[in-house]
């Protein structure tokens, strides 16, 4: 459920002549009206009757191609125009936007920056340089043609908009929020900017704000497929399953080829019981153009729940569905459990783990099938998706008795200090670590607002890759870099249980589960098992299972006034 957002250039703008006759429906005027039916042709007479010397008229041509998505021809036309007046900076800068359109970054950057060096007050050329850098990488310069050019005009919502993105991008939600809010102010009818900014309030866990943006959007654009998709992905994420069906058919109405609706779609279906037509909308993401930002996210997921579907070891729950097996309910009825299921499996910058993901799902079906009241599936989760997940069960939490969370992937402690790795970190020296991770205190300060039992599990002690590879720079850090996880002392109330005790690593397994994902699943089940005891018989079946090579251990205490059980006794 990647990011969709709104991509706006300051693009193809025709040029006006004074000299015109607007009440008179000359050549001259259509040529010169963006989205005229007959622009082109007019745009054509005109060269035509110049003996092709007309640069404006090529310009304005090359604009409306441009518009079209005809990108080629576009070129061509403002090439000509080049050639015909060198000086004509409006023409340097629509053939640097179209060169960026075809993802010709280094081209653009020369034509813009020509653009602008005849026209210093070009705010388009500036914007959409900015753009070009920001492509390139080098957010420096790209944050500086922004500025400039709301220097030039305080009021040029792209340059505020782009920045935003800039911000939204490196995960500055504070800062992009405050800048799409000023494009808001300056133009409230500028629907993209609300479809950016309800992703900054998503990633920062604030989804009814984002919900709020969404929906604005979609009045002001109703042919959006963006912020369709958006809401639906935050719908989807509540197990709100019929209005995320509704918005994400509304996504595809506008774009039947859009590739995250399909696959997001295809998820509802999955959580619905629909299997086959699950599959068909998997199928299509992947025969689908790749024409969104999501794409990679989009292709990726499509292949895992693929995968899943084939994968008979775990089978796909109805949503509707309360049980699929004859399970004794939790202990007491009135309590309120919730969870966040976490499985890291697709890492990109180390070997993929096999098992994480179809750990995770057994989990999370297990968890309901016991009478939890929500369960928060997700998979494959870069920083920015794992620090929102944790930030929206934080909210939840606040009005729960059980909150736990259980989380499978790679973990690693450095000077102490315990790490969940993301699927997108890029861990090359241990100052990375702080920066490219999610530190354990987050993930117990997203359950700690529970009213009776705080759980975190963790089967993230596997031999992790980033230990060995990683530079050492930091004192501390080079005399504590375990093979495992760091021993810790929650505060009472929450447990925490490692699959291995700290600083021993735990096992991927060579089944289709971990050692420990099957142990823990097995005895959840099991009616009358108090959850201090369930743990110890998890850790007693590992150990048997591995020949004592893993050793499960729990952290932390809880209430010895009350028992806690997954499910009641008969």
């Amino acid at each position: 459920m990647r990011n969709r957002i709104a991509l706006v250039f300051s693009f193809f703008f025709f040029t006006s002549l004074a000299a015109a006759d607007l009440a008179a429906a000359d050549d001259r005027t259509i040529c010169a009206q963006r989205g005229h039916d007959d622009r082109i042709a007019a745009c054509s007479r005109l060269i035509a009757k110049s003996g092709g010397r007309d640069a404006v008229a090529f310009d304005n041509r090359g604009a409306e191609y441009g518009d079209k998505g005809d990108y080629d021809r576009a070129i061509s036309d403002f090439s000509e125009a080049i050639r015909i007046d060198p000086k004509y900076a409006l023409a340097w800068q629509h053939r640097g936007a179209a060169l960026l359109r075809r993802n010709e970054v280094d081209r653009a950057i020369a034509d813009l920056t020509q653009s602008i060096r005849l026209d210093a007050n070009n705010l388009n050329a500036l914007n959409d340089r900015g753009m070009a850098y920001a492509a390139a990488g080098d957010s420096e310069r790209a944050l500086s043609d922004y500025n400039a050019a709301i220097r030039i005009n305080p009021r040029f919502k792209f340059a505020y908009f782009n920045r935003g993105r800039l911000y939204a991008g490196k995960g500055d939600h504070t800062r992009a929020i405050a800048e799409y809010s000023e494009v808001i102010r300056i133009d409230p009818t500028y629907g993209y900017a609300f479809n950016n900014r309800g992703l900054s309030y998503r990633d920062t866990g604030q989804s009814e704000r984002a919900v709020a943006d969404f929906s604005e959007a979609i009045r002001l654009l109703p042919r959006t497929t963006l912020a369709y998709n958006n809401r639906g992905d935050i719908y989807l994420l509540q197990g709100r399953y019929d209005q995320a069906l509704a918005d994400f058919n509304d996504s595809l109405r506008n774009d039947p080829q859009h590739q995250s609706a399909l696959v997001n779609r295809g998820m509802v279906f999955e959580k619905l019981g629909e299997v086959a037509k699950a599959r068909a909308d998997f199928n299509a993401a992947l025969a689908a153009p790749q024409k969104y930002d999501s794409a990679k996210w989009s292709m990726d997921k499509a292949r895992e729940r693929l995968a899943a579907l084939d994968d008979t070891s775990i089978k796909t729950v109805p949503a509707t569905t309360t049980s699929v097996i004859a399970l004794p309910g939790p202990s007491n009825r009135n309590d309120r459990r919730i969870a966040l299921v976490v499985g890291n499996s697709a890492y990109e910058n180390v070997a993929a783990l096999a098992n994480p993901a179809r750990d995770a799902a057994l989990v999370a079906e297990t968890l309901r099938l016991t009478g939890f009241e929500s369960v928060t599936l997700l998979t494959d989760l870069r920083k920015d998706a794992l620090t929102a997940a944790l930030r929206d069960f934080a909210r939840q939490a606040e009005i729960a008795d059980w909150a736990m969370v259980y989380y499978a992937g790679h973990g690693m402690e450095v000077g102490g200090v315990n790490y969940l790795i993301p699927i997108d970190a890029k861990i090359a020296s241990d100052r990375d670590v702080s920066f490219e991770a999610v530190a354990l205190d987050q993930v117990l300060n997203a359950a700690e607002r529970a009213k009776r039992l705080r759980l975190i599990v963790l089967d993230a002690c596997r031999d992790n890759p980033f230990a060995n590879q990683m530079k050492r720079t930091m004192t501390l850090a080079s005399r504590s870099v375990s093979r495992g996880l760091a021993a810790i002392e929650p505060e009472a109330g929450t447990l925490v249980v490692y699959a291995a005790k700290d600083g021993e690593m735990a096992l991927d397994g060579e089944g289709r589960n971990s050692p420990f994902a099957t142990a823990f699943v097995n005895n959840m089940r099991k009616p009358g098992l108090e959850v201090r005891r369930l743990f110890d018989v998890v850790r007693d079946d590992v150990m048997e299972a591995t020949n004592r090579a893993q050793k499960p251990f729990s952290y932390g205490s809880v209430s010895g006034r009350q028992d806690f059980y997954f499910v009641a006794g008969k």
